[in-house]
């Protein structure tokens, strides 16, 4: 029977902002409406307010308030961590080298190719295993110190498609082994993993509020103190020169108070996601046959499910879910509609005709077992519809 609401299994593409956060902001839409930058005391409390927001976060990440820069989502960040390094090492007379893998969003894999054709930036696309994981072997077969080349490692911490989670920390002393500044986009794991930038070891991590129940639009970018970052807009000088553009002061103060709230129950609520994950994969792996989880079977973010279908085609399926009540998504949110296969999933060794048939499903704090009975009611029948149709049309 279908339920009398919909269900959203989709909270890798975004999450409901939290009514906490909501309030949070609320004062800074209209109460306090001064521009930060300004002298005067309108000017003086919006900054008092963004400061503050800038300790509660640098708090949360282990690192100091002047390392972060607050900007517009987590792609802005990954960009400008990028493009920011390989203009200040042409401007410190380096050549760029930025070494990343086509598994990682494509705020990332884009950006590099686009550097590389565009801007003269050396680039290596590093393989991944079948779990799409840069292993430290091929980490290192691929960086050797160049004399007068400047090297960026850019991995991310969990996949936003197959929900892998990599060893960040690992990776980082490897590059910082031979001379390498080590990025990681760690936008999945906001809210999901524990994010100490010192106890990862990297030079830079770009998150994103939306990911945590905070509000869309604004991100950020930690950059260890000491690291070469030229700003890629012309304007004011926020953000200490490294990123032009007013503050948008609502929005920051709604990413401290969601970043505050995800760190405060943490462990209590990726157990409750861990616990219905568990049961999407098991359900489907069971009840569907030639559904094949993708991604690693233990090391993936606590709330992240993701499978290919064997004879099916993923956005057919997405359709089919939808009229069904069921909001889930094909992998990334940037690439659903998309009639040609994942670029992850193709790097990670899976069939073209197989990686065509791919489903992500990702819980979070309003999904209830329930939920997950009506998912696993629904999808075997809706696999075995689309196959007996396309049988018939083969």
């Amino acid at each position: 029977m279908k339920p009398d609401h919909l269900i959203y299994l989709d909270h890798a593409a975004t999450t409901p902002t939290d009514p906490r956060v909501i309030e949070a902001m609320l004062p800074y839409f209209g109460e306090v409406y001064g521009n930060p930058s300004s002298a005067h005391a309108f000017g003086r409390k919006a900054d008092k307010a963004i400061q503050a927001a800038r300790k509660t976060i640098a708090d949360l990440l282990n690192c100091s308030p002047r390392e972060l820069i607050f900007t517009g989502c987590g792609s802005e960040s990954d960009n400008l961590a990028l493009r920011g390094f390989a203009m200040a090492a042409r401007e410190a007379a380096h050549q760029p080298h930025i070494l990343t893998s086509e598994v990682e969003h494509h705020a990332v894999s884009h950006t590099a190719h686009a550097v590389a054709h565009g801007e003269g930036v050396r680039v290596t696309m590093l393989p991944v295993d079948e779990y799409a994981r840069v292993t430290a072997g091929a980490l290192s077969t691929a960086l050797h110190p160049v004399e007068g080349e400047a090297a960026l490692v850019s991995v991310m911490v969990g996949n936003n498609e197959v929900g892998t989670v990599t060893n960040v920390a690992a990776l980082a002393a490897l590059a910082h082994e031979r001379g390498a500044l080590f990025h990681t986009d760690a936008v999945q794991a906001g809210g999901q993993l524990p994010l100490d930038v010192r106890a990862l070891d990297v030079d830079m991590l770009a998150l994103t509020a939306h990911k945590f129940y905070g509000p869309k639009g604004v991100g950020l970018l930690y950059v260890r103190e000491g690291i070469a970052l030229v700003s890629s807009q012309s304007g004011g000088g926020q953000e200490r020169d490294r990123r032009a553009g007013t503050h948008n002061v609502p929005l920051i103060i709604g990413m401290a108070k969601a970043l505050e709230l995800a760190y405060s129950d943490l462990a209590e609520s990726t157990s409750e996601y861990r616990r219905l994950r568990d049961r999407i994969i098991m359900g489907i792996c069971e009840s569907i046959p030639g559904a094949y989880l993708t991604g690693h079977p233990q090391e993936r973010l606590p709330n992240h499910a993701s499978f290919v279908f064997e004879g099916v085609n993923g956005n057919t399926l997405l359709m089919h879910l939808d009229v069904a009540g069921i909001a889930a998504s094909s992998g990334s949110a940037c690439n659903t509609g998309n009639p040609a296969p994942s670029d992850v999933l193709l790097a990670m060794g899976i069939a073209p005709s197989l990686a065509l048939g791919s489903l992500r499903l990702t819980v979070g704090k309003q999904t209830t077992d329930s939920d997950i009975d009506y998912l696993l009611g629904v999808l075997p029948g809706a696999v075995e519809k689309l196959r007996a149709v396309n049988s018939a049309q083969g």
